[in-house]
Parts: C-alpha cells; sequence; structure tokens
C-alpha cells in the first residue's frame, strides 16, 4: 500500500487552507442594527469641582460596624443655574450609585480617627431613592488626595453658608422694599381721601351759614305785635 509523500502532503494542506481562506465576494446584512442611544447622567447642567478615585463605607447602625458601599470615582458637582453643590459617587464597574447628596452650610468632614487617608461625615443621603441619614468614611489611596477633599468639601460648605446669607439679605431686603411700597401707597390713598373730604367739610360750613343767614331775614320780616 503507497503513502504519500511529505512534500506532496504539504502542497495538498496549503492548497486546502487556500481554498479557505479564498474571499468569495459575498456580503452579509447584519440582522439586526444597532441605534447610537444618548445616555443621559443627570450631570449635564453640572460642573465638577473635584473628581478622585476612592473607596467609600457606610456605617451599619444595626451591627455596629462599617460596610463597603463601592471602590469608584467621588465628584463634587456645582450646578450652573442655582450654584448647589452636590457628592456624587459611582462604582468603577458598574457605575451604581453609592453617594448622592447636597452638601450643606451645616455640614462638616474630619479625619477618620487612625487612618490619616480616611475621612468621615454625616449626610442625608438619596443614593438608595429614598432618603436616608448616614454616616460615610471615605478612603483615598494618599495622604494628600484625603486632605484635598476636606479642604475642598469644607470650603465648598463654607461657600454655601455665604450664598445662604446673602439669600436671606436679599430677602429681607425684598421684603423692606415691599413694606415701604405698601406704606407709600397707604399714605397716598390717605392723602386722597382727605382731599375727597375737604369740599365736603366746605359744603357743610357753607350750608350752615346759608341757614343763619335765612333765620336772620326770616325774622326781620315778621310784622310787629
Amino acid at each position: 500500500m503507497s503513502s504519500k509523500e511529505p512534500d506532496q502532503e504539504h502542497r495538498e494542506d496549503e492548497e486546502a487552507h487556500a481554498a479557505d481562506d479564498e474571499d468569495t465576494g459575498a456580503q452579509v446584512a447584519a440582522i439586526v442594527k444597532l441605534e447610537e442611544v444618548t445616555v443621559s447622567t443627570g450631570e449635564e447642567s453640572e460642573d465638577p469641582i473635584l473628581d478622585m478615585k476612592s473607596k467609600l463605607y457606610r456605617f451599619d447602625k444595626d451591627g455596629n460596624q462599617w460596610k463597603e458601599r463601592g471602590a469608584g470615582t467621588v465628584k463634587l458637582l456645582k450646578h450652573r443655574e442655582t450654584g448647589k453643590v452636590r457628592l456624587l459617587m459611582r462604582q468603577s464597574k458598574t457605575l451604581k450609585i453609592c453617594a448622592n447628596h447636597l452638601l450643606l452650610p451645616t455640614m462638616t468632614v474630619q479625619e477618620h480617627a487612625g487612618n490619616d487617608k480616611s475621612c468621615v461625615w454625616h449626610a442625608t443621603d438619596f443614593a438608595d431613592g429614598e432618603l436616608k441619614d448616614e454616616l460615610f468614611c471615605i478612603r483615598f489611596g494618599s495622604v494628600e488626595n484625603c486632605k484635598t477633599f476636606m479642604e475642598t468639601f469644607q470650603e465648598v460648605a463654607e461657600s454655601q453658608k455665604n450664598r445662604e446669607e446673602n439669600k436671606d439679605a436679599t430677602a429681607a431686603a425684598g421684603l423692606l422694599e415691599k413694606l415701604s411700597v405698601e406704606e407709600k401707597q397707604t399714605e397716598d390713598k390717605t392723602d386722597d381721601k382727605s382731599a375727597e373730604e375737604k369740599p365736603d367739610v366746605a359744603k357743610e360750613e357753607k350750608d350752615a351759614k346759608d341757614d343763619v343767614v335765612k333765620a336772620n331775614t326770616e325774622k326781620k320780616e315778621e310784622p310787629a305785635s
């Protein structure tokens, strides 16, 4: 029984591979056409003040322990119209929100005891779709990043306090202006009413004088007895 020589077998293998790789020119149309979809993040009207990688924890009161919320990017976002600033953090892989709350004038942040790369703060958070009072702890990769976060956090809280004070002052000024306008309008109405009443007083005085003159005339015309 004869067998093929190695060179012949090699040539036949090359021809077979060439036939497999040969472009037939046929074009296959896509079964499903995918359209580009614009995804809204809710951050379109905000400008980032801070953007840093970190790991977030929340304190579980029931278990009396810290529980990890996720690792990702924490942002401080300032709204272009209202000027309000919120803290937003998403998990890096799933983009799930693990912190979402406003920075208020009453809020403070402080270094976590025993770890100079971490800091803690209280907030009323909305990450789970409802308002919850939370105690957060966030850890950064370096001491410098933690300090930067704390300083920016505190500066924003102070600026929000000043903004609220300016807002209150503006509201008070507006109220005073409104009261001044109302008082002036009341005075104008009083003056108009007084002006309307003056002709009536003059008329009454004139009528009284006419009555006196008439009485005197009638008295003179009475016949002597």
